[in-house]
């Protein structure tokens, strides 16, 4: 084990993904010299399993970043959404003269994570690292000082005033830190694939909410679709006696479902049958923790990407001036933790409670339904889902009473029976 005189940073990030690179970029213009770890040798590396959208939340941070102009000259598409439900369609638009909604986009990770890996590595103070795979903590006097690492010339030691965990949910940073997750069961299990040339409504993001099951069609950059379905977990032994043709008919049974049998799949179907959320405390003793290693919604929400790009801001706004030797470190990730949890922790309890996969509750049912019949309430929607509002300012006293207005003046208007997809002893 050696440790070379520049072996010794202000930060290290384990992780050279979304969050990491986003955390490196934002620190290192702050003043703060970075080594970026990455545990893959190749630059192109990517995440596959991903919803590929980044919700307007993250807007901000991708202006922040400067990565703005190259995500639109990669092909990056912006993300309108259209939502399908038992009361029809949610279709948020811009009010008569007023801005456009808020948006960001929908980019396949094989675009994203080579663009802002890159972006990071030309950034002045972040030493991008490929090849390295943490291996264990530096402690000292109760807190982590460093990491252990793995490398093809052998193991090494990096030392920093803070460690970073940005390497996913399944974190070595908080194994080998001894940081547990909260888990939630997810009752639905989900699959993915791409195509080529399908056609949607509108050329926009689509999502079917058909209680309990779920499903979306969000068009990508260079022409490519991504189509997920998001069964209730009773639809499984169809989906692995016939994954293939389960698959196709559930897209095939949507509403207004988009024309697959028209397109080229471009990938296999790939997806997971256990995808638990969870949750941890962000910090401990000299680290912090940030996207899927902090924090693994629901997939069915699209928010991974949106919030692993946010929790890199919070984290580098709290902790630069600290970890430059200009501030108390445990104070500034304390404010961070305080960030965190009031930006992310409404949102996770109720994703948590819808991923038991129940239709909708009391509150769920009036303000989708109100949604698809009000467009200010269709807006104030759009707002939520694009995690620009929480929880209660979604659900505040004014908004209820609208949607409840919306409502009265639609009673005893009929509600179709949604559509159930077929499973394949059906056809």
């Amino acid at each position: 084990m050696t440790t070379h005189e520049n072996d010794a940073y202000d930060v290290v990030i384990s992780g050279a993904s979304i969050a990491g690179s986003a955390a490196a970029v934002l620190l290192a213009r702050r003043g703060v010299r970075v080594a970026l770890l990455e545990r893959r040798s190749d630059p192109a590396a990517y995440k596959v399993l991903c919803t590929h959208y980044l919700q307007p939340c993250a807007y901000p941070v991708l202006d922040e970043l400067g990565l703005v102009p190259a995500l639109e000259k990669a092909g990056a598409v912006r993300n309108e959404a259209r939502w399908y439900t038992r009361w029809g369609w949610i279709e948020p638009k811009a009010a008569p003269g007023g801005p456009e909604l808020p948006y960001a986009y929908n980019i396949r990770r094989s675009t994203l994570d080579p663009l802002i890996r890159s972006h990071a590595a030309r950034t002045p103070g972040v030493d991008l690292l490929l090849g390295h795979t943490v291996s264990g903590l530096i402690q000292e006097a109760g807190r982590t000082v460093g990491v252990r690492v793995s490398t093809a010339e052998g193991e090494r030691e990096i030392r920093a005033r803070l460690v970073i965990g940005a390497d996913g949910k399944d974190s070595a940073v908080a194994r080998f830190a001894g940081a547990p997750a909260r888990l939630h069961r997810n009752q639905r299990f989900s699959y993915f694939a791409h195509f080529r040339d399908l056609p949607l409504r509108d050329g926009i993001t689509q999502s079917w909410f058909l209680e309990p099951d779920v499903a979306y069609a969000m068009p990508n950059d260079d022409g490519v679709t991504v189509v997920a379905v998001i069964p209730d977990k009773k639809r499984l032994p169809d989906f692995r006696r016939d994954l293939e043709g389960s698959f196709l008919d559930f897209v095939r049974a949507l509403p207004e479902a988009p024309p697959i049998d028209s397109a080229e799949r471009v990938t296999k179907i790939t997806g997971t049958v256990n995808y638990p959320l969870h949750s941890r405390k962000p910090t401990a003793p000299g680290i912090a923790f940030i996207g899927d290693a902090a924090l693994a919604g629901d997939p069915l929400w699209g928010v991974g990407c949106g919030w692993a790009l946010q929790s890199a801001q919070w984290l580098a706004e709290a902790v630069s001036a600290a970890v430059s030797g200009r501030g108390d470190l445990e104070q500034a990730l304390a404010a961070y933790a305080r960030r965190h949890r009031r930006g992310l922790h409404g949102h996770q309890h109720l994703a948590a409670d819808y991923a038991k996969a129940r239709p909708f509750n009391p509150f769920e049912r009036l303000m989708f339904s109100a949604a698809a019949r009000d467009e200010a309430m269709a807006r104030h929607m759009h707002l939520f889902a694009s995690r620009l509002i929480g929880p209660l300012r979604f659900l505040n006293p004014v908004a209820l009473a609208r949607a409840s207005a919306v409502n009265l003046r639609h009673r005893g208007t009929a509600v179709p029976a949604p559509p159930v997809p077929l499973s394949r002893t059906d056809s």
